[in-house]
């Protein structure tokens, strides 16, 4: 009954009432049925859904088990490329983001979602992507805004040579098998690197995934 009760619920948030009408509101943010609707299958998620379930997983984040995890907004990249440091460097006011174990970058390439994954307690920087690009370039910009954050911020000068950073390979992550579903990859493996979990999903479970995070999203909880 509990199924149904939630299924229904779905069903209702695509189906019923007008475009404009507030389905949730958190994290500074409010997600619309026109939103909420970019999780239909085959739907291209929008960058509300992207930063709003970023901040679901950096609030269950605080729970205990849990690695600290920071989420960068889905337009830092962005503007990180095109400005370097000096352009984003209040987005992380009142912030140490060295404090945390993980640190999610989301990022919109025009027409595709990727993340790269910051990992702090292993100095390693990974760029996911769901059809298989190489984002060395992208690893290298985030680590060198690392470094100016932490020389800025702290007065600590992080050693590059350190750091590990690396794109996935198809064989290491599963690959989407058709043009809409990155947005739902990215939220997916940011989820199962939140927990510390081993990703092994595959892209039969995405309709599955969207219908559950229209549900999370609603109720601002992750199953």
């Amino acid at each position: 009954p509990l199924f149904q009760a939630m299924e229904s619920e779905i069903s209702a948030a695509f189906d019923s009432g007008d475009p404009e009408d507030i389905l949730s509101r958190a994290f500074k943010l409010t997600v619309t049925r026109e939103d909420i609707c970019t999780l239909q299958p085959l739907g291209w998620l929008n960058d509300r859904i992207m930063n709003f379930y970023m901040g679901l997983l950096v609030e269950r984040s605080k729970k205990e088990g849990y690695p600290a995890v920071y989420a960068f907004n889905t337009f830092f990249y962005s503007k990180l490329s095109s400005t370097s440091h000096k352009g984003v460097k209040k987005w992380t006011k009142g912030v140490d983001i060295f404090e945390h174990d993980v640190i999610l970058v989301p990022i919109h390439l025009r027409i595709h979602w990727t993340l790269l994954v910051v990992d702090l307690r292993e100095k390693t920087i990974k760029y996911f992507d769901s059809l298989g690009q190489k984002g060395d370039h992208i690893c290298k910009t985030v680590l060198k805004y690392l470094e100016e954050e932490s020389r800025e911020k702290r007065n600590i000068e992080l050693t590059a040579s350190e750091w590990t950073l690396h794109s996935m390979g198809t064989e290491e992550i599963p690959q989407q098998n058709n043009g809409s579903d990155c947005g739902v990859f990215v939220c997916k493996f940011a989820d199962f690197i939140s927990r510390d979990k081993p990703i092994i999903f595959t892209p039969e479970h995405m309709p599955y995934f969207r219908r559950k995070m229209v549900w999370e999203i609603i109720h601002q909880q992750l199953l």
